[in-house]
């Protein structure tokens, strides 16, 4: 699940109904904001049971704001070889945004054991296995951009390994589809 807000804290209501349907896995998407790390770091606090980690991390300045908020992980939607090296010398996971065979390829000589298929939405499920025959073991993959609840298995039984959506999450019968999803998927 993604979460985008200028402030992290206006997260809270859909973290806590995240947290009250068992989701474990949030990303919080990074803002220049100047108390985002602060005010993440409290939801950090507040919500022991998630997972948060940082989305759309595409900066030096976002990798520090992710570590000194105390977050899980973070995710990009680039492939960036300086950033990736930057998180590892911190200690830190961040997971490259992918989206064509030469970026998978690169991916895996960078030494990225996971990667994230963005915006998966303009592939499609079937994209992902395709590269297997001629790239050969991938590294696992979690399919995000433009994906709601309905898509999530789907892309699960085409072989990635996690589904993330988020600005599709829209209305009443959106968060029942997903509090299903988690139910079935636990």
């Amino acid at each position: 699940m993604v979460l985008r807000a200028e402030q992290p804290a206006d997260l809270l209501t859909q973290l806590e109904r995240l947290d009250q349907i068992g989701l474990r896995h949030v990303e919080l998407a990074w803002s220049g904001h100047p108390h985002w790390a602060e005010q993440a770091a409290a939801l950090v606090q507040r919500f022991p049971r998630l997972s948060l980690g940082a989305a759309s991390v595409c900066s030096l300045a976002a990798l520090d704001g992710v570590r000194a908020a105390g977050l899980a992980y973070a995710v990009s939607p680039v492939l960036d070889a300086d950033l990736l090296q930057a998180a590892r010398s911190e200690g830190l996971a961040l997971v490259p945004g992918v989206f064509s065979p030469s970026e998978v390829h690169r991916a895996r000589r960078l030494g990225c054991p996971l990667v994230k298929l963005f915006p998966a939405v303009q592939l499609g499920p079937r994209f992902w296995p395709r590269l297997q025959g001629p790239l050969g073991p991938l590294p696992a993959c979690i399919a995000a951009g433009g994906l709601g609840v309905g898509d999530v298995e789907p892309w699960l039984s085409a072989g990635v390994d996690a589904v993330a959506i988020g600005g599709r999450l829209q209305g009443v019968e959106a968060w029942a589809a997903l509090a299903r999803l988690v139910q079935r998927l636990a």
